[in-house]
């Protein structure tokens, strides 16, 4: 070990004797040595030393240099190059008288020496008393420092929260403003668009509605006028004129039979006449009868003339109703024109209004887009403001930790240089122990040999008239300061009381050393951390200031990306979330076969980071099948998966991640407990301890005593009454436990098709999940073993059941999962409709389709409907590019290979901003391939047909290819 030297010290060395016997007895000597060291002291003294013969022993006096202090500073060196006395084991030289009177002599000469180191020591001892003075001012102005380090450190850490909290509070002020300023811009607009439709509708439809039931009166009532007029006219005549008919008819009958009369009686009267025969009273007959006639003729007359008034007065009501017809067609004409004009002039109206509109919401936008600009310069300025200080906090950080990590080193060096003195003076301790240890007569002579330990020095008594001893038993020749004193008491350990003469060292045979245990060694590797000790609180301090200071730039950071890059997720509707989630399944058929929940909470950073969004964990409930999908205890959450508290933990890192937890809950069945009387098992345990009047009364095999099941009957376990109060009760408090005791987000609802929509509703309304996506499994259309084109019917099956749930229920889209089979096998005339939408329930209810390929039913170990392997990635290129929720399969993603492929399509999808209800535009589907603009951001072609944007005529704007797998999938992006 090199020597350390202090400004302050003197050094003295310890001359190297040896120590032989003479005569016979030299072959039984053993070299006994010390080992001499440079020694850093204060306070030195030597004195001259006899020689003794003991037992024919010959003994050299020599010279011992010691300390009266045991300063951890001390450093030790070989004074010389040759051979050790002691620890060495150098060679014994025989000496003779002369070579004795020579030793005196150089021994005197060292005494000489001596008397000029002790004056040189008084110098260093002034010298000393002033590096101690400067020692404690440093000391003093070192703590000084120390306190205003740690009360700037102090200030500046108050103030970095303070203006963190600022920042944040300014922050979220801005973020909730824009948002505000947002929703109210949207919210004018489409309350100002609202109205105005309204409005224009209303008027529009209210006049031209006026208008039109006006013509339409005015029209029906000249027609019905003319018609009654007309027919009145018509039967009036007709009537008149068959009267007149008749009458004529009659009238000339009579005529014709008076006339015939007549022309007999004339007849006779001319044959009488001729006869000369002409009796009166014929005569009188025959006048009567003309009489008769002409009165008849006349009654004919007036009667033709009666009927001739009554047909000119209908000729008459006839032309008055013509005139009313002309005139109502007038009317009809001058109320038609007018609407004309009236149409004409709304729609001037409407224009100069939709004007108004778009300067209003352009100015809307206008003012939206500088409150944009102002909120994000401002974020901007406090996000470096906040990055500012946190540098700032940083490198302050930075400079106390080098302040200390220097501190602490020096620390290190003091303490081992003072262990090394302390293991050097242990040594020293026990090689004099081991030469006190040594059984001798003492005799007259013996007093100078006698050794004293005293404070870690081994000192060697002489004549007590010497003034070096008093020197050395009285100290410095002036009384040192009481200061001094102190700091001396308070540095040096606490020794054994000083043995001043040797009568008193003689009391004993020997010294023995009370040297501390090992364990009773303080030692800075077993020293624990003390309460109230300031380096280890600010330690402490600085670690929880480190790890917040992380924490916050991970959030600036995830925020600053959202801001930056992403629009603001707003939700849409319900059931949707916010209608950008990405969900991804997080188990298989035969996940419960491991520590599931422990295996999977790691892989939250990992889905989160690759852009996942939803996780799907399994059924949590105790389940008589291990796979979780036949429950009994429904809050015994101890399955296969793990226990309840690892599953807390899962969800706990899945939330740290940002990442949404959907648990799988079976509402439709339930396992019982119990059997009955009878032996049929429907008697439930646990927490909700159910009996046969829970179960549906059709359901064949269970014996329930409720009401009629809503839906399908699930054979394998007790189909649970729905429309029971005491179930519905129990289960929302069941969905509640789990949202807000256990920390589910939302849920993946089993087997819905066994109960209404309705009940799903009133589930969802309490619990009020993030997110819902319900089972609703249907068998496709089919037609001699191959699939039909039109599959209608089944996704309008599967809509039915989101109308019953009012919405608040996405479900999972089968129908474009049995298309895409097909389709993707050079069948891709199937992904289009004939309004041109997709084939699925993403063409009509985008919102609430949740599109998939695989699950753990159709793949996994199962495989009741696996989706071929080979078209995997254009499945994945198709749903992730598409409307809807989409699904990722665990196999898929970390068995298969897929996680790049996943990762870089929904990369695509994010920049493209695709959610939900993003628009498609098709352009082609036939066999050779499929192409679409989705969201006008993107687009994407399957197959393998030669195809790029610039070979659109439809398809304007410039396109950035993004991800190119050949035949198989090619992406683009609108630059």
């Amino acid at each position: 070990m090199g020597a350390i030297l202090l400004p302050d010290a003197a050094l003295g060395f310890l001359p190297r004797h040896s120590v032989v016997s003479s005569g016979k007895h030299h072959s039984h000597v053993s070299n006994s040595c010390l080992k001499s060291h440079p020694i850093i002291y204060r306070n030195t003294g030597s004195r001259k030393r006899k020689l003794l013969y003991t037992n024919n022993w010959l003994y050299k006096s020599r010279s011992v240099v010691f300390s009266s202090r045991a300063d951890h500073s001390e450093t030790f060196s070989d004074a010389d190059g040759g051979d050790s006395y002691l620890l060495e084991g150098s060679e014994a030289l025989e000496i003779d008288e002369d070579e004795l009177v020579a030793a005196r002599k150089a021994l005197t000469e060292a005494c000489a020496r001596q008397e000029a180191i002790e004056k040189e020591r008084d110098r260093l001892m002034e010298e000393l008393v002033q590096s101690e003075a400067k020692q404690k001012e440093y000391v003093a102005t070192l703590m000084h420092d120390k306190e205003l380090a740690i009360a700037e450190l102090q200030a500046v850490k108050s103030l970095f929260h303070q203006k963190l909290q600022d920042t944040v509070e300014e922050k979220s002020t801005l973020e909730s403003k824009l948002v505000l300023a947002k929703q109210d811009a949207v919210e004018l607009a489409v309350q100002v668009e609202k109205l105005a439709e309204i409005a224009i509708h209303q008027a529009t439809a209210h006049i031209l509605e006026d208008a039109q039931l006006r013509v339409s009166a005015a029209e029906t009532s000249a027609a019905q006028a003319v018609y009654q007029i007309e027919d009145q006219i018509r039967n009036t005549a007709e009537r008149t004129i068959l009267a007149v008919v008749e009458q004529s008819k009659i009238a000339i009958d009579k005529a014709l039979v008076v006339a015939e009369r007549a022309g007999d009686y004339a007849t006779k009267s001319v044959a009488a006449f001729t006869d000369a025969t002409s009796p009166a009273d014929e005569i009188a007959a025959i006048q009567s009868q003309n009489i008769e006639l002409q009165n008849a003729t006349n009654n004919l007359e007036s009667q033709l003339l009666l009927t001739r008034s009554e047909i000119d007065k209908l000729k008459l009501e006839l032309e008055q109703a013509h005139a009313k017809a002309n005139a109502s067609e007038l009317r009809a004409n001058a109320a038609e024109k007018a609407l004309l004009e009236f149409q004409e002039s709304m729609k001037e109206q409407n224009l100069q209004q939709q004007e108004e509109m778009k300067r209003l919401l352009e100015k809307v936008k206008k003012d939206a887009a500088e409150k944009k600009k102002a909120a994000s310069k401002a974020f901007k300025l406090e996000l470096e403001s906040i990055k500012a200080a946190i540098e700032a906090a940083k490198e302050t950080a930075h400079s106390k930790d080098e302040a200390y990590s220097r501190r602490c080193e020096a620390l290190h060096r003091s303490l081992r240089a003072s262990e090394a003195a302390l293991a050097m003076w242990r040594q020293r301790a026990e090689m004099a122990e081991s030469l006190l240890l040594k059984e001798k007569p003492f005799s007259e002579g013996d007093e100078d040999a006698i050794f004293v330990v005293n404070g870690g020095r081994i000192d060697l008594l002489t004549d007590d008239d010497s003034q070096k001893l008093k020197l050395l038993s009285d100290g410095p020749r002036r009384e040192l300061p009481e200061w001094m004193a102190r700091s001396i008491r308070t540095i040096c350990p606490k020794f054994p009381p000083r043995k001043v003469d040797a009568s008193e060292a003689m009391k004993s045979k020997f010294i023995s050393l009370d040297l501390p245990k090992p364990d009773e060694v303080w030692s800075i590797a077993t020293e624990k951390p003390k309460e109230g000790d300031t380096l280890i609180e600010h330690v402490i301090e600085k670690e929880i200031i480190e790890k917040k200071r992380k924490a916050l730039e991970r959030a600036l950071h995830r925020k600053t990306i959202q801001w930056q890059q992403t629009p603001e997720d707003t939700q849409l509707e319900p059931g949707t979330g916010t209608g950008r989630e990405i969900v991804f399944q997080g188990f298989n058929w035969e996940s419960w076969r491991r520590q599931w929940y422990l295996e999977l909470a790691p892989k939250a950073a990992d889905l989160s980071q690759c852009g996942i969004t939803a996780v799907w964990l399994p059924p949590p409930t105790e389940s008589v099948a291990p796979q979780g999908y036949m429950p009994s205890d429904l809050y015994n959450l101890n399955s296969a998966y793990g226990t309840m508290e690892e599953l807390k933990h899962c969800i706990d890192e899945m939330h740290t991640q940002d990442l949404l937890a959907l648990g799988d809950v079976v509402l439709n069945h339930r396992c019982a407990h119990k059997q009955s009387p009878n032996g049929v098992w429907n008697i439930f345990g646990g927490k909700l301890a159910w009996g046969p009047e829970a179960i549906v009364c059709d359901d064949p095999n269970f014996q329930g005593r409720g009401n009629p099941s809503s839906g399908d009957i699930f054979h394998a376990a007790p189909n649970i009454d729905h429309s029971q109060d005491f179930v519905r009760r129990d289960i929302k408090e069941w969905l509640n436990w789990l949202r807000n005791d256990i920390g589910f987000d939302g849920w993946r609802l089993d087997f819905v098709r066994g109960f209404s929509g309705t009940y799903v509703k009133e589930y969802i309304e309490v619990s009020n999940p993030a997110f819902a996506i319900g089972e609703y499994w249907d068998s496709l259309a089919y037609e001699g073993g191959d699939l039909c084109y039109n599959q209608d019917a089944h996704r309008q099956r599967i809509i039915n059941w989101i109308n019953a749930t009012d919405g608040t229920s996405s479900a999972f889209d089968v129908t474009t999962k049995g298309i895409l089979h097909y389709a993707l096998h050079n069948q891709y005339w199937r992904l289009i409709d004939p309004q041109g939408k997709p084939t699925g329930v993403v063409g009509w209810w985008p919102s609430r389709a949740v599109t998939f390929l695989e699950n753990h039913d159709t793949g996994s170990t199962q495989g009741h409907w696996p989706f071929p392997r080979d078209k995997l990635t254009q499945g994945y290129a198709y749903i992730l590019t598409h409307p809807g929720t989409p699904v990722v399969f665990y196999d898929h993603f970390y068995d298969f290979g897929l996680r790049d492929v996943i990762t870089e399509l929904i990369e695509a999808r994010r920049r493209a901003g695709i959610h939900c209800r993003s628009s498609v535009k098709i352009y082609h589907a036939n066999n050779e391939g499929y192409v679409a603009r989705i969201e006008d951001a993107l687009v994407m072609k399957i197959g393998h047909f030669d195809w790029n944007p610039s070979k659109e005529n439809d398809l304007d704007g410039s396109w950035q290819k993004f991800v190119d797998k050949g035949s198989e999938y090619q992406l683009w992006l609108r630059q």
